[in-house]
């Protein structure tokens, strides 16, 4: 039966002083790296909203479980902008009374010096974009800051109450070593974060780094840094839960992020914002999507800048595994009838086979990859994407 499950809402603030190579997310460059007075804070935070006024009626009567503030450099920002948001939000929905509220930020001092005002605003979650402790991948990586900013930062979050944070860092870069990767690690660990994010670079479309491809490290090496840095971080206290998230303890998890891929509903609002909403009244879920760019979220009407559209019955089986099987521990059998509207049992000849292939596991209640299926995820998941004929025999027992 398909019921509603938690509901999160993204807020996006696409601004950023210099735009990434590697980055693939919709961030925008300020004209003047030296003026961030150039973000029209004001006004967008007026328009976000409005925006979430006008995705009310879709869910009326739900509390917010989790809020994420991301980007761009949300931190670029002011802690009055932030506190005027977020008071806009509490009048709109009603918060959980444990709701995480996130926000990413860069290491840099300016941001950095903002955290006990964002602290005070609300924010209870910080996501540090570190990426790297070593100056020199840092410049490969186009990032701003330098190792002595995004140690002090972390260092900045701990003096400013933050009980919880997240420090972001990539491996499998240009010319990085072994020792590199585990120095970065050992780096973070030091600083006591509850939460690491650690995860490969990849080299995305519409990057510079996609269209002028670096020399990474071979094969062999990314094995070796993947394996080493895990038992580290093991060994260290950092469980991993996720394909690239590792918390100390169970309630230092990103419960945004585990909304997310459990299969939960999210509002999404701010240029290019994505959302995902189920639809009781209408038996249906839906995604909506939000313009790219912030002038033309600023200046259109609403629904110009708005988009929604229904998942079928057919992509249903492959939108949830997509999430569900990023996590190391899997789900429970009955979120997936509860969170789709369809029946396990209408997709168990893919399960068996996957089960017989050593690539899933599955006891009476719980769905998980093996360790092989962890391994080679992106062949587990291609199994479960269906054409229309091959579902067309399936009824949908809630939609």
């Amino acid at each position: 039966m398909l019921t509603n499950p938690p509901l999160s809402l993204y807020i996006h603030l696409p601004w950023c002083i210099k735009k990434c190579p590697y980055c693939d997310f919709n961030s925008h460059s300020i004209k003047d790296s030296k003026n961030v007075g150039d973000i029209p804070e004001q006004q967008y935070v007026d328009r976000l909203l409005d925006d979430l006024a006008q995705e009310l009626p879709k869910v009326w009567g739900r509390r917010l479980h989790s809020i994420f503030i991301g980007g761009g450099t949300p931190s670029l920002f002011s802690a009055e902008a932030i506190d005027r948001l977020l008071s806009g939000v509490r009048a709109l929905l009603p918060f959980e009374g444990d709701i995480e509220i996130t926000m990413e930020a860069n290491p840099g001092t300016f941001e950095a010096k903002k955290f006990l005002g964002f602290r005070q605003a609300g924010i209870n979650r910080l996501s540090i974009g570190v990426q790297s402790f070593n100056a020199e991948h840092l410049t490969t990586l186009g990032r701003i800051h330098n190792p002595e900013q995004a140690i002090a930062a972390a260092e900045f979050a701990h003096q400013a109450g933050f009980k919880s944070f997240n420090l972001d860092l990539m491996h499998g870069l240009p010319k990085q070593t072994l020792e590199q990767a585990l120095e970065d690690l050992k780096t973070a660990i030091q600083l006591k974060p509850r939460h690491i994010s650690w995860y490969q670079l990849t080299l995305e479309p519409n990057t510079l780094f996609y269209q002028k491809p670096p020399k990474l490290p071979e094969h062999e090496t990314l094995w070796d840094i993947q394996e080493a840095g895990q038992k580290l971080l093991a060994k260290n206290g950092f469980k991993q839960y996720e394909t690239s998230a590792y918390a100390r303890e169970i309630n230092s998890q990103s419960r945004h992020n585990l909304n997310y891929w459990q299969f939960g509903d999210y509002l999404g609002i701010g240029a290019g914002a994505h959302g995902k909403i189920t639809r009781l009244d209408l038996g249906e879920i839906h995604r909506t999507t939000k313009k790219r760019h912030p002038k033309d979220y600023l200046r259109q009407n609403w629904d110009q800048i708005s988009q929604t559209s229904s998942i079928t019955k057919h992509e249903l089986p492959f939108e949830f595994m997509l999430n569900a099987l990023r996590l190391i521990e899997g789900v429970p059998t009955t979120i997936y009838s509860q969170r789709t509207g369809l029946l396990l049992e209408d997709i168990q000849p893919i399960i068996e086979k996957a089960i017989t292939d050593g690539l899933l596991e599955k006891t009476n209640h719980w769905l998980k990859p093996s360790s092989k299926g962890a391994l080679f995820l992106n062949e587990l998941l291609e199994r479960f994407i269906m054409d229309k004929t091959t579902l067309s025999e399936i009824p949908i027992k809630a939609l």
